[in-house]
């Protein structure tokens, strides 16, 4: 497996090679997702071209480090952006009005930031206890309590209900005591 910054770094530079090759091991992986998740193969190449762009413009603009393969890196932000996609479809209603669409600057923005804000979300998450982690993606997941309670040994639903309550708690108490959550509240 190679360094996830050789290919940052051959993305930044546009290396025509490094490019193919971060095709040649991704793309499948993203049209199988988004294909499942109601997608053409052409949304699979519009959110795989703007997955790119995003990583490229944000280590242009502030570097930063990848702390997992560059793959999975890349497949949670097309992930990403492919629901805030399919988000956006739910809210779009047809109507003879003129309706204003966000520039593309605009919305590479914003995808920036959000990929920004789960990431600082998942560096929080695992500052937490390894249980509160595990009962809190059970919960992310949208299993029941009562399936959480059987999974997990708990003796009832009200004990889980109880520890979903104090590991959020710890969760957020971690993520608003950092000063990058206001600089990224702000924005």
């Amino acid at each position: 497996m190679k360094d996830p910054h050789y290919f940052l770094n051959g993305l930044v530079n546009n290396n025509e090679r490094i490019v193919r090759e971060i095709y040649k091991n991704s793309f499948r992986q993203v049209l199988s997702f988004i294909s499942n998740n109601k997608g053409q193969r052409t949304d699979a190449d519009d959110i795989f071209q703007k997955a790119l762009m995003q990583i490229m413009v944000r280590a242009k603009t502030r570097p930063f480090s990848i702390n997992s393969s560059f793959e999975a890196f890349l497949f949670v932000s097309c992930k990403n952006l492919w629901r805030r996609e399919l988000n956006k479809k739910k809210r779009e209603v047809t109507n003879d009005q003129v309706i204003e669409h966000i520039t593309e600057e605009r919305d590479l923005a914003i995808s920036v930031l959000e990929q920004e804000r789960w990431e600082f979300f998942q560096e929080k998450l695992k500052l937490i206890s390894d249980n509160c982690q595990l009962v809190l993606k059970q919960v992310f997941s949208k299993m029941s309590y009562k399936d959480i309670a059987e999974r997990l040994g708990y003796s009832s639903e009200n004990v889980v209900r109880q520890r979903v309550f104090k590991c959020k708690a710890k969760l957020v108490e971690l993520i608003k005591s950092d000063m990058k959550y206001l600089q990224l509240k702000e924005i």
